[in-house]
């Protein structure tokens, strides 16, 4: 079967949010989803994860500890120059098997320094919340507060998809953090070295 590739324009974005079948996006009502020509804004939700000081290097695929911060709809999230956290969007995204996504921060928000990603792409299949990596590389605290949209989604279709995404966040409900040492080379390294812990900061490893 042939496949034209290409992205959704607001016309069929309003038909997979209005019309028959699982809907795009649910959790809010449909006259509050903020629909562009070829994008969908995501506003920003209320809980937030800061990710912990431990003292030592994080090696790839160890588990990440987090602190979480819940906020209330009259209140801000501070955001400190060059700080970073993850952060939930209130929209619940549902990306069928064919069609996929990329997520990225809006332009406005960018040219105050605010910087939005969430790794960019979204498999067909996946369902949730979408969590956002948050970035101030502005020389002011940034004050962030809930429902203000953020960042975008943009939807492409996709052909040939004979599995749908059933990762280790399909179903997250707020900011999720880091489920790297789920991945299997993590745990196999993991084995490997017998859980040994902690990088030595001081060992012959290379610094940059």
């Amino acid at each position: 079967m042939n496949v034209i590739i290409g992205i959704l324009g607001d016309r069929a974005i309003r038909n997979r949010l209005t019309g028959d079948g699982e809907k795009l996006i649910t959790g809010i009502p449909a006259e509050e989803i903020l629909v562009n020509p070829a994008s969908i804004n995501l506003r920003i939700g209320n809980t937030f994860l800061i990710p912990v000081l431990t003292g030592f290097p994080l090696r790839l695929g160890d588990k990440t500890e987090y602190k979480r911060v819940e906020i209330k709809e009259d209140e801000y999230f501070l955001l400190e120059p060059g700080k970073f956290a993850l952060a939930t969007t209130k929209e619940c995204v549902n990306v069928p098997t064919d069609l996929a996504a990329f997520v990225q921060g809006r332009s406005s928000i960018g040219r105050v320094g605010l910087q939005v990603q969430n790794a960019g792409f979204v498999d067909p299949g996946f369902h949730g919340h979408i969590t956002l990596e948050l970035k101030n590389d502005s020389p002011n605290t940034i004050a962030i507060w809930p429902g203000y949209p953020v960042a975008q989604i943009v939807l492409i279709t996709a052909g040939g998809v004979e599995t749908a995404y059933e990762g280790k966040y399909n179903g997250q409900v707020e900011a999720t953090g880091s489920r790297m040492d789920q991945d299997t080379i993590a745990r196999e390294r993991a084995e490997m070295e017998g859980n040994s812990g902690t990088v030595d900061a001081d060992a012959d490893s290379r610094k940059v």
